[in-house]
């Protein structure tokens, strides 16, 4: 038995690709020029991650716009952006180092993605040689931010929109695992900021924890047991440009509530806490994790990489934490991630790493090299103490 292991979505994107992003924005090359960067830098990430021997490969997310808009724009300037949509919507969230980001906002019904995820992993899995691949998808819960906060879009009420939200929402998984995906995880980085209560991003104060519980739920109730097994959920304090914008919201407030979400494995965001605040928060996953969560036994996989330091974590550091965690959480519910994608959006320079992000790139490939064998040392630990 072995400490399994998985990467949580997204990787930086080569410079080359985030010029070519921000020129497809401007006009000046057009979408044709911009996929075929785009699958250079997904065929090479596919080659890379294979390197590091990850139980399942992503192409990073070189395809799209970001993990939360990828159904419904092609870039981050708004080019592309869907019909029932316009720009100017709820800010998604403001981060510690000044910058936000900012969602549009719908204004007529019905709700329908534009570009599903699984459209997106049937061109990556023709570039992946036949290597199991999983396929990070964004959570309804993050999609229920385009509905106006305080207002009705005419003709289409938010209980309609909801339902076509969770609709969209299964389509799109299911699509991935029909595409070929053997794991699929929805990213679910509001979860803590909706603890926040921001004065400058009012949804963050409207409480809406509970509601994107449900939401999340419904979607996942249309799964069997044996499918939500491989259905895994993320969460942490945001990771762009180096920088979060929750992470001083206790951990205790959001896990109590995150295991009720009935999906077979977390992805939770662990090495970037203080290092004294970690056994606590390993005790406190151990006791929420559920056994038995309508018929799934969860899984956590707790976060032993930073993705928002270039300093490279050693895999005798990955092992020490593992090793630890396996104290407070039960070993057949253990396993190591990432804490964050390494860019969750497109255009992202990492300025914490010298504003370079062809080297955030090559940082984060060793990263991921180092927690798959620092896993597989962990495991001779806990498993041979066990023995």
């Amino acid at each position: 038995m072995s400490i399994p292991t998985e990467v949580v979505g997204s990787l930086p994107r080569p410079a080359y690709l985030q010029k070519a992003y921000a020129d497809y924005d401007s006009g000046k090359i057009s979408k044709d020029d911009l996929v075929k960067l785009q699958d250079k830098a997904a065929a090479d990430s596919l080659s890379r991650m294979q390197g590091t021997g990850e139980t399942f490969i992503t192409d990073g997310e070189q395809r799209v716009s970001s993990f939360a808009t990828y159904p419904i724009l092609d870039s981050l300037g708004g080019t592309g952006l869907a019909e029932t949509l316009s720009a100017g919507g709820q800010y998604f969230a403001f981060f510690d180092d000044g910058h936000n980001r900012q969602l549009p906002k719908l204004v007529r019904g019905p709700f329908r993605y534009k570009t599903y995820a699984w459209q997106n992993l049937q061109q990556s899995i023709s570039q992946g040689g036949g290597y199991p691949m999983k396929q990070a998808v964004i959570a309804p819960s993050m999609l229920y931010l385009l509905y106006p906060l305080n207002e009705s879009v005419k003709g289409y009420s938010r209980d309609q929109f909801n339902e076509d939200l969770v609709n969209e929402c299964e389509k799109d998984i299911r699509g991935c695992f029909q595409a070929g995906a053997k794991r699929v995880s929805i990213d679910f980085t509001e979860g803590r900021l909706a603890l926040k209560n921001d004065d400058r991003n009012p949804w963050t104060g409207a409480r809406l924890l509970e509601t994107f519980i449900e939401l999340n739920n419904k979607v996942l109730d249309r799964f069997t047991p044996a499918e939500r097994t491989n259905i895994g959920i993320h969460t942490c304090p945001g990771g762009d440009c180096d920088s979060v914008h929750s992470l001083e919201v206790p951990y205790h407030s959001l896990l109590s509530s995150l295991f009720k979400i009935n999906a077979g494995y977390f992805l939770i965001q662990l090495a970037s806490e203080a290092a004294e605040t970690r056994a606590s928060i390993y005790k406190e996953i151990g006791k929420h994790i559920r056994q038995n969560a309508k018929g799934v036994k969860q899984v956590a996989f707790v976060g032993v990489v930073n993705p928002l330091s270039p300093v490279v974590e050693t895999p005798e550091q990955i092992a020490e934490a593992l090793t630890e965690a396996s104290r407070y959480i039960p070993v057949d519910q253990l396993g190591a991630t990432d804490d964050c994608g390494f860019s969750p959006f497109s255009i992202d320079v990492k300025p914490k790493h010298g504003g370079n992000p062809d080297y955030a790139r090559d940082i984060a490939f060793q990263k991921i090299a180092a927690r798959v064998k620092g896993a597989r040392m962990a495991s001779v630990n806990i498993f041979g103490r066990n023995n």
